[in-house]
């Protein structure tokens, strides 16, 4: 539970490090948004950009989820689920430099917050599991 009481504390309330990642993950989210509707109106990019928001707003929503967790088993299981999200978003970014729908050099940093990200969420699932 160690893990997990770095994150939520006992009275419900995040603790500092809980908190930044909420946090991270919810502008996170709002950068996604604002790339969803800067996308051109083609077929291809809403298709596109309709899987690449439900996926990007949808990391924030498991975090916030993994610090109301139930149980260490519970919290790992949502940190997962957010970084299954987070590849997936990975993947429509790509998708979307490789369609010539936007610039790599205009999803370079997003992408790089999304790599960042991944790798604070699969070091918290690993520690929980070890601990």
């Amino acid at each position: 539970m160690k893990q997990m009481e770095r994150i939520a504390a006992p009275s419900g309330r995040l603790s500092h490090s809980g908190q930044d990642l909420r946090l991270r993950t919810r502008a996170f989210a709002l950068r996604i948004i604002r790339l969803y509707h800067a996308l051109p109106k083609t077929g291809e990019a809403k298709v596109i950009g309709s899987q690449l928001l439900r996926a990007g707003t949808s990391v924030g929503a498991h975090v916030a989820e993994a610090c109301r967790a139930k149980s260490r088993a519970d919290f790992v299981s949502k940190i997962d689920g957010a970084a299954q999200e987070l590849e997936e978003t990975l993947y429509w970014m790509d998708l979307i430099v490789d369609a010539e729908i936007v610039s790599s050099s205009k999803l370079a940093p997003l992408q790089l917050e999304a790599s960042e990200l991944m790798a604070i969420l699969a070091t918290l699932s690993k520690k929980t599991r070890e601990t």
